[in-house]
């Protein structure tokens, strides 16, 4: 899945984005700060497996995943954070660790922090270590129809 996909399916609904480069970096919070947004704004993606099937857990770029209250709050016997064999294939055309939020886009449910429901614009990897993608969270939450749960 390339940022090409993402890109036209927002083209196609008529929302609204930015496309912002910049340096390689590698962590969300050293994105969050190359391209000027607060970490409470930039979504970083991880990429889980509950009970066995692929999600993406979705949270602000200063938060972590607690495995446990995830699958409490979704009802799982098991969360565990998914090795990079388990979803390169799903994803083939993006740098490891740098997944957009779009997981409806290649089959996996996403589940978003409440955290960061309350934003007006999100920022998120762009598929890449160097460009970053922002747009209105509501357009987002309108075409993703994340799970809202706590992380």
């Amino acid at each position: 899945m390339s940022m090409e996909r993402v890109t036209r399916y927002l083209d196609e609904q008529g929302v609204k984005y930015v496309i912002m480069h910049h340096s390689p970096a590698y962590t969300a919070q050293e994105i969050a700060e190359a391209v000027h947004v607060s970490g409470r704004h930039f979504a970083k993606c991880v990429v889980v497996t509950i009970d066995g099937r692929l999600a993406l857990a979705v949270l602000p770029a200063s938060d972590q995943v607690d495995l446990q209250r995830m699958a409490r709050s979704v009802g799982a016997g098991s969360v565990e954070l998914a090795g990079e064999a388990d979803f390169r294939d799903s994803l083939p055309d993006c740098e490891v660790g740098a997944m957009p939020p779009f997981g409806n886009l290649f089959g996996m449910e996403v589940f978003v922090s409440p955290h960061l429901t309350q934003a007006d614009l999100i920022a998120f990897n762009a598929c890449s270590h160097t460009e970053v993608m922002q747009l209105p969270y509501e357009s987002f939450a309108r075409l993703v129809n994340p799970v809202e749960i706590a992380l």
